[in-house]
């Protein structure tokens, strides 16, 4: 079973999913990361130069290779579960834990994550806090449809949250084997 890492950008997914993969020995994967090593662009590149189509294009056959592993961490793109057919590859054979945080949280780590910034382009054109108070209330309903679990990262070091992870691993572990 694959743990599949979801939430809008900014909530720790790849922090996260790097720590859970490094405790559980399990080999991580993230489908930005990937995307852009294969392509040899940045999101913002691929989107300029294609369009948010060609991006998503490139998503679904990162999310169609992953889909069909075992044992896996695995962190999404925030629109990846936008895409039904995403959701219905993973959901096979992974469980979805949602990375949440407050719109203010999220600012100020994206705003401190200056590789983030460089590689990622605006979803809106927006204000940083406009756009993430609106992209936030359109994608809540299908992150919530999707969850398996909701983590909230607001306050929370990558480490604690990676914990609660892990631990709800193992409980699931001790009550699937009983």
């Amino acid at each position: 079973m694959n743990i599949v890492l979801m939430g809008y950008r900014g909530c720790g997914k790849t922090t996260v999913g790097r720590i859970v993969a490094e405790k559980l020995r399990r080999p991580f994967f993230d489908t930005d990361a990937m995307i852009q090593e294969r392509s040899g662009k940045t999101i913002r590149e691929i989107v300029t130069d294609g369009g948010w189509e060609v991006f998503r294009s490139l998503e679904r056959s990162a999310v169609d290779e992953l889909a069909g592993r075992e044992g896996c961490i695995i962190a999404l793109g925030g629109g990846a579960v936008l895409d039904k057919e995403n959701v219905k590859m993973l959901k096979e054979n992974g469980i979805f834990v949602w990375l949440t945080a407050d719109g203010a949280t999220i600012a100020w780590r994206l705003k401190n994550d200056r590789v983030s910034n460089d590689q990622r382009p605006s979803l809106s054109g927006m204000d940083t806090g406009v756009e993430i108070e609106i992209v936030l209330r359109e994608r809540e309903p299908v992150y919530r449809a999707v969850a398996d679990r909701i983590i909230d990262t607001t306050g929370r070091s990558a480490a604690e949250v990676a914990a609660e992870i892990i631990m709800e691993q193992k409980q699931e572990r001790k009550e699937y084997v009983r």
